[in-house]
């Protein structure tokens, strides 16, 4: 299966590693990866603080960039939120319902299209899963604990660690808490934030893991801000580096 890589701004600026694990993984898998290089921003930052006009424009752009037919991947459960959500108010509404039929974020993929959830990965290691928020409440990566007083099975994610090597799943206190990043509510909240995102950081040390993982790049890098600040909590790792991951480390 052909598939078109679609590697967030911010991954590709901040965690390139993200792009390149994803890449690795999704070929390990039988994929022909295909990367487009004029691919830039998906205008969520714009979308989030009401500039419509210049969110519409990167828009468009994507929707251009990533004409044709394949399934469109991402590692990131935000960004696929934006296209999925909110493109249809911004261009075209027949393009983004066909431009939203096939992206998806990177686990939803293995899981939802491969129809895979062993992915062959070994990372012998206690990790915490962080539901982001948009993965949850927007592409139902999972069950938020408004919706249900109990998760009735394994979420995306969470099925596709539960079948790596060696991987040890914690138990999160308060498992669907914002982290506090919240992209633009970061900058105009700082304070806020923050208080969040050490309530977070304490819940995710109190589980035990030594590696905290997720599906947005954006969230993990927050925590690891605090992390490096506090002296305490486990480290990062996207999702896609745990299931590329065929080793010890």
């Amino acid at each position: 299966m052909r598939v078109q890589l679609f590697i967030p701004c911010y991954v590709d600026q901040l965690a390139p590693q993200v792009g390149l694990a994803s890449a690795a993984l999704l070929e390990r898998l039988g994929c022909q990866v295909e990367f487009d290089r004029r691919q830039t921003c998906c205008g969520q930052p714009f979308v989030t603080t009401g500039a419509r006009e210049e969110a519409a424009r990167l828009a468009e752009r994507h929707v251009r960039i990533f004409a044709g037919g394949d399934p469109i991947v991402c590692p990131s459960a935000s960004c696929v939120a934006t296209v999925r959500h909110r493109y249809a108010g911004l261009v075209d509404p027949e393009a983004a319902r066909a431009l939203a039929a096939r992206t998806f974020e990177l686990g939803e993929f293995i899981v939802r299209v491969l129809n895979r959830a062993d992915v062959g990965a070994r990372f012998p290691h206690r990790v915490a899963l962080l539901e982001s928020c948009h993965g949850l409440r927007e592409l139902g990566l999972g069950w938020p604990s408004e919706r249900t007083s109990r998760a009735p099975g394994a979420g995306i994610s969470e099925s596709l660690l539960r079948a790596v090597d060696g991987l040890e799943l914690c138990p999160v206190g308060r498992r669907d808490e914002c982290c506090g990043f919240g992209g633009a509510f970061s900058v105009e909240y700082p304070e806020l934030s923050g208080r969040i995102g050490r309530a977070k950081l304490d819940a995710l040390a109190a589980s035990g893991a030594e590696f905290v993982t997720g599906t947005d790049v954006s969230c993990l890098l927050h925590l690891d801000g605090l992390r490096r600040r506090e002296g305490v909590g486990p480290r990062p790792l996207h999702l896609a580096e745990v299931l590329a991951s065929q080793g010890t480390s």
